[in-house]
């Protein structure tokens, strides 16, 4: 049995392609795909800047895909049949389960994990149907939808920021890079009570900003002489790490989230004269039940940042760079269109 999948085969060249259904093994199921978000680190393995491919870590010919959310239609041996028919997301970081790492707790910084879509040829979800564990499924309530939870997954990390960040209510949160983590970021620390402002570059990307009801949005040159109680980096800039750890104040923390193509320059000094804590960020493993549940409640609705949902035969002209100019930074794939 076949099924339609995204696979990208050099950088620069992907297509949708006949693959072979899976079947699941003994302890996963199989989820038939609902909605794929496409992320930055979609874009760099189309392109192939992204690290992994530079490491070893993986290689073409791979297929992408990890902020899914979709319906269990097969299960494996050892499953709970019950999962059946249930919709769901799920952990993108997959340990081996036996390591010091994985029996702590932390299994998303395990030595020999896959990542689904990302990591060791672990297939992503850009596809009709996705092979899932067990243990990585998170069960979808129906005020979730398709939209809330394919976002389900960047949630999850953006709340692991907010978390690192450390804040009471009312205090002041700088959040550099309104992009999808960026913004969910600030969605959910404004839930919390902070105060949040946006450091941004580009124009359409601080309107859209404003338009969520961010009234603090900035520049570098507009940027105001304030009190910063915690800095998340959301951002892709190369310049931002040391900027975060210059801005914060001294004593709190700043949250490392986003990445750059190229190595981002930081100053030890910056950090320890000032006595700061730097946390990053590698997943949202650990948060995902939390992201379901402030979606659920609507306590955050993040279905706003969403620019348009388009069929699979459209990510190869998503992932080049073609886009709805909405403001709205995250574009979703249907596989079943």
């Amino acid at each position: 049995m076949l099924m339609r999948a995204f696979v990208i085969t050099a950088p620069g060249r992907g297509a949708v392609q006949d693959v072979p259904s899976p079947v699941p093994p003994r302890g996963e199921v199989v989820v038939d795909v609902e909605r794929v978000g496409l992320c930055g680190t979609d874009v760099e393995f189309f392109s192939g800047e992204m690290s992994y491919l530079h490491t070893g870590q993986a290689r073409y010919p791979l297929r992408i895909g990890h902020e899914w959310c979709g319906v269990v239609s097969a299960v494996g041996a050892e499953v709970d049949p019950s999962w059946l028919g249930r919709r769901v997301t799920g952990d993108t970081m997959l340990g081996c389960g036996r390591c010091e790492r994985c029996v702590a707790g932390r299994r998303h910084v395990c030595a020999e994990r896959y990542e689904i879509g990302i990591r060791n040829g672990r297939p992503g979800a850009l596809a009709e149907r996705l092979p899932v564990p067990e243990s990585a499924l998170h069960v979808l309530p129906d005020g979730v939808d398709a939209t809330l939870g394919a976002l389900v997954e960047p949630g999850a990390n953006a709340l692991r920021a907010v978390r690192g960040a450390g804040l009471s209510p009312g205090e002041r949160l700088l959040v550099l890079g309104p992009g999808t983590i960026g913004l969910l970021a600030a969605r959910i620390a404004a839930a919390r009570g902070a105060e949040v402002h946006l450091l941004g570059v580009t124009g359409p990307s601080l309107a859209f900003a404003r338009s969520l009801g961010f009234p603090h949005v900035w520049t570098r040159d507009t940027l105001p002489s304030l009190r910063w109680d915690a800095v998340i980096d959301a951002s892709t800039g190369p310049g931002m790490p040391a900027l975060a750890a210059e801005l914060v104040e001294p004593g709190r923390r700043v949250v490392y989230i986003g990445l750059s193509v190229a190595p981002s320059p930081l100053d030890t000094r910056a950090i320890v004269l000032k006595d700061v804590t730097a946390v990053g960020v590698l997943s949202g493993s650990g948060a995902l039940a939390e992201t379901i549940d402030l979606y659920a409640t609507g306590a955050v609705d993040p279905r706003p940042l969403v620019a348009a949902t388009v069929p699979l035969a459209e990510a190869a002209a998503v992932l080049s760079g073609t886009r709805p100019h909405t403001g709205a930074p995250k574009i979703h794939v249907d596989p079943r269109l």
